[in-house]
């Protein structure tokens, strides 16, 4: 339809004409803008990255990089995008682009506009501080390597971490680092700085049809709703971190996607006393802002889930829909007994996540029903832990995933709730083993007892990422690895 648009470099560009299932990266190279490369095709080396303009928690415009190799580029109707292009030119560059060149950062160029623009997404980040960090939190004593830990900031308060999705396989990393932590403050008169101050476009309701295939971004739930009554075969999309995989790797084709990323009642962060209820088309980076450190235990998940690329995109509801069992939410609600709220053009329903999950990739949800939100009863346990095993230490798929809860009451162990994925056809809860807890003294004794039987639970399988005795080992060291580590937490208070 000749009036899908995307701002693109501040310019209108149309979509007249382009497939429903073209992605960001493949419109925009079609176009001429050929900065964005294609390196994995899959969300994990960040050559793709772009700005899409969002909104900031607190008003006005952020500037949020995304891999355009997963996005539908129909989701970004009516959108504003940023390509490495519109940053600067060889006669005017950007202050990034500059310090890439000064120190170096870029050899043969491939992947440097993705680094470009996530590291520009920082550059704009409106809390980011111009204040040293301490000493014995500089970059020095992490090493090299941009898959830095979370929340490793630079003197100027650029966290490294931001970076963690962009891979570089012949510079090397120190420049490029190095160029990152010169970056100083955003002039005033930049037109990226002075745009944030902005509303962030509001969502268009899209419907494109070209050669037989539909692609709808519908103005509201019920719309939503509605369409999934008279259309069951509809695929829903959000974030698109896994269908786009789907797509560019596998070839698949869907004649209705369905976009319902940007539905309002899909976007809401509550925190109550009794219940936090986490909106399940609000991506992951949203959730981790909103949610401040509120929950522990997905704190501690946040960082690990692949990228920051990806986490700007994917979605609760997303991870939980494709009903994997080695998406990485699922193991950690599972612990924290989350439950899901189903809704219909009939209306809602509320299912324990426990009991969400029936087969591979199966689950219960009916095909006119979506993931409407997450919802956490509190109090939450006072002892949590996620434990992800897998060959890169970020952004990477997890070979075995464990989440714990417990509480544990004058030495004994009064409530444990234990989540498992990649150990069977569907994410479990450990129920053996957290009999085996309930009750006991929390003690190395109980503790080996109970890891025998954690490593016995499911059915771990061998693929190229483990073996089954591998997961199963791993499951069996989990829970020793969470006692040792909360014997030396209670050596350090009483320090």
């Amino acid at each position: 339809m000749t009036d899908n648009a995307v701002i693109v470099n501040g310019r209108r560009r149309p979509l007249a004409n382009t497939a429903t299932n073209a992605t960001a990266l493949d419109w925009l190279r079609t176009s001429g803008l050929s900065g964005s490369k294609e390196g994995c095709a899959e969300g994990e080396c960040g050559a793709c990255a772009l700005l899409l303009a969002t909104p900031a928690p607190g008003g006005g415009t952020a500037w949020t990089p995304v891999n355009a190799c997963l996005v539908p580029v129909y989701a970004l109707d009516g959108q504003e995008i940023v390509t490495a292009e519109g940053l600067g030119t060889p006669e005017a560059m950007h202050p990034v682009q500059e310090k890439l060149a000064e120190a170096g950062g870029s050899q043969c160029g491939y992947c440097t506009p993705g680094f470009v623009c996530s590291m520009a997404g920082e550059f704009y980040r409106a809390d980011r501080s111009a204040a040293v960090v301490s000493a014995g939190r500089s970059a020095a004593e992490h090493g090299d390597g941009c898959s830095a830990h979370a929340g490793e900031h630079g003197p100027n308060g650029f966290d490294l971490h931001a970076l963690s999705g962009n891979l570089c396989r012949c510079t090397g990393y120190r420049p490029i680092r190095d160029a990152a932590y010169r970056l100083g403050e955003p002039d005033p008169a930049d037109p990226l700085q002075q745009r944030l101050a902005e509303p962030a476009p509001a969502p268009v309701a899209t419907d494109a049809v070209v050669d037989g295939a539909r692609f709808i971004r519908p103005a509201s739930l019920a719309d939503a709703l509605a369409l999934l009554r008279d259309e069951p075969d509809a695929l829903l999309v959000a974030g698109s971190t896994d269908w786009g995989v789907e797509v560019n790797i596998r070839g698949r084709r869907a004649p209705l996607v369905v976009a319902i990323e940007q539905l309002p009642e899909l976007r809401a962060l509550s925190v109550a006393d009794d219940v936090i209820e986490i909106g399940a088309a609000l991506s992951l980076s949203e959730v981790e802002r909103g949610l401040d450190g509120a929950i522990p235990l997905l704190a501690q998940l946040f960082p690990q889930f692949a990228s920051r690329l990806i986490r700007n995109r994917g979605t609760f509801g997303g991870n939980l829909g494709t009903g994997s069992p080695i998406g990485d939410t699922p193991p950690a609600l599972l612990a924290l007994r989350a439950r899901l709220v189903l809704a219909s053009a009939d209306g809602e329903r509320e299912v324990d996540l426990a009991e969400y999950f029936t087969g591979y990739r199966q689950t219960i949800r009916r095909p006119d029903e979506l993931i409407r939100a997450v919802r956490i009863p509190r109090p939450l346990a006072a002892t949590t832990a996620f434990h992800k095993i897998a060959k890169r230490r970020f952004d990477d798929i997890s070979s075995v995933a464990v989440a714990f809860a417990l509480d544990i009451t004058g030495g004994l162990v009064t409530d444990a709730t234990i989540g498992l994925g990649g150990v069977a056809a569907t994410p479990l809860r450990a129920h053996a083993t957290e009999q085996a807890l309930i009750g006991q003294p929390w003690n190395a004794a109980t503790v080996r007892a109970a890891s025998d039987i954690l490593g016995s639970e499911g059915t771990p399988m061998s693929d190229h990422r483990a073996s089954s005795e591998y997961r199963s080992l791993m499951l069996n060291t989990a829970l020793l690895k969470l006692y040792s580590t909360t014997v030396l937490d209670a050596k350090e208070v009483s320090a």
